[in-house]
């Protein structure tokens, strides 16, 4: 800084400024004595560049979707949704969130123990993420976010000109000892799955909320965000942390039970957030779609989703496929959601040989920052017959599982 002082011929703290500055706005990030440096332009295509292209005659078991077979039709429900609004047509000025969508939607957030407030409607859950964190944060805050977690979320982080801040998880959650480093290490923000993360399966459990609590009620100021996609597909409790910290947003989206294309998540949370998210949305879509809105509460009504059964055959495929692994050696976690992650020496090589046996499995690498290696594969669509001779592919491929744990 002195040298530039000088050779620019102003004063020291001038130059100081101009640092604060830039480091404020994400530009560029300082390290102690080791100095400062230009952060990298946050790439727009980010970690879907990892994704892995499936040859024909290959077993795509990478992408991460939902079984097609156990998403319900949508034809009755939209019809319907258009019927009224021939009726009823929606015009600019409109109430953003339909009524009885807020009423459905609030009483199954009571039903978990999800606190009061305001509720608000999102074009998807990354959409809701979004919006949430700009609303409190600026350039250069420091975000804790699992690891491994959603690669969307891993790059949305910096995309919006913050830090990622990486806390370890287990099958249980994040790791409050490690949240608490984050927190104390700056962190403005964190962003919890409160189940079926993505992509070790992990869920939240009672005795991990209440430490997690603990640590974040030490932080009140932290800007807590709750994401709660698995809900609809998993059947296992939630307990919500919504509520410990002065600002909060809980998320729960609708695509995993009903559809990736319904781009439709609920949000609530505090006043201040929910209301800055409001205004903010005003100013670019204005709103989601009430037609959409209204579909989804058909939906909801007829019972269009047997939620428990849905979630017990994902829970049986994921559970067949964890056990078959362990009979080979390999150790396996996916407490709930779609997915199974499997750490792996080489992350790389299990992967490609995987591919030459005819089995296309995600690559770690779209999920972690600081995490171990490994691979997830999605199990959705998994049948009984294809558990056994994937189970021994991977424990050929992948060689003998890591001492480490996947945090």
């Amino acid at each position: 800084m002195r040298e530039l002082a000088a050779t620019l011929g102003v004063n020291p703290n001038t130059v100081a400024a101009a640092y604060r500055t830039l480091r404020e706005r994400g530009v560029i990030e300082t390290h102690g004595r080791r100095g400062s440096r230009v952060r990298p332009k946050p790439a727009t295509t980010g970690r879907e560049k990892v994704r892995l292209d499936v040859p024909e005659g290959v077993r795509d078991l990478a992408g991460g979707n939902p079984d097609p077979a156990l998403l319900p039709p949508l034809a009755g429900a939209f019809a319907a949704a258009a019927e009224r609004g021939d009726r009823e047509p929606v015009l600019y000025g409109a109430e953003p969130v339909d009524p009885e969508l807020a009423r459905l939607a609030r009483a199954a957030l009571d039903a978990d123990g999800v606190p009061a407030g305001p509720l608000t409607v999102a074009s998807g859950a990354l959409d809701a993420v979004e919006r949430v964190l700009a609303a409190h944060l600026k350039p250069g805050d420091g975000v804790a976010v699992e690891d491994p977690g959603w690669g969307r979320t891993l790059d949305l982080v910096p995309a919006l000109g913050l830090r990622t801040v990486p806390v370890g998880v287990d099958d249980e959650g994040p790791l409050p000892d490690r949240l608490r480093a984050a927190l104390e290490g700056g962190a403005s923000a964190v962003v919890v799955t409160a189940r079926a993360q993505n992509p070790t399966g992990a869920a939240v459990s009672a005795a991990r909320a209440r430490a997690l609590r603990a640590v974040l009620a030490d932080h009140p100021g932290t800007l807590l965000i709750e994401d709660d996609h698995g809900h609809g597909v998993v059947d296992l409790p939630l307990h919500p942390l919504a509520g410990v910290t002065r600002h909060w947003a809980f998320v729960r989206s609708v695509a995993k039970t009903y559809g990736p294309d319904l781009r439709l998540a609920l949000l609530t949370g505090d006043d201040v957030t929910v209301d800055r998210v409001r205004g903010r949305q005003r100013l670019g879509p204005g709103w989601v779609s009430l037609l959409m809105q209204r579909a989804v509460v058909r939906l909801w009504t007829d019972g269009a989703v047997d939620g428990p059964a849905v979630a017990a055959a994902y829970r049986e495929r994921r559970e067949r496929l964890i056990d078959a692994l362990a009979e080979r050696g390999v150790t396996a976690h996916g407490r709930s959601g779609m997915n199974v992650w499997i750490p792996v020496p080489d992350e790389t090589g299990a992967v490609a040989r995987l591919l030459h046996a005819g089995w296309a499995v995600s690559p770690g690498a779209r999920f972690r920052l600081s995490s171990p290696p490994a691979i997830r594969i999605t199990i959705s669509t998994l049948t009984e017959e294809e558990t056994a001779p994937l189970a021994t592919a991977v424990a050929a491929a992948s060689g003998p599982s890591p001492s480490r744990s996947y945090v």
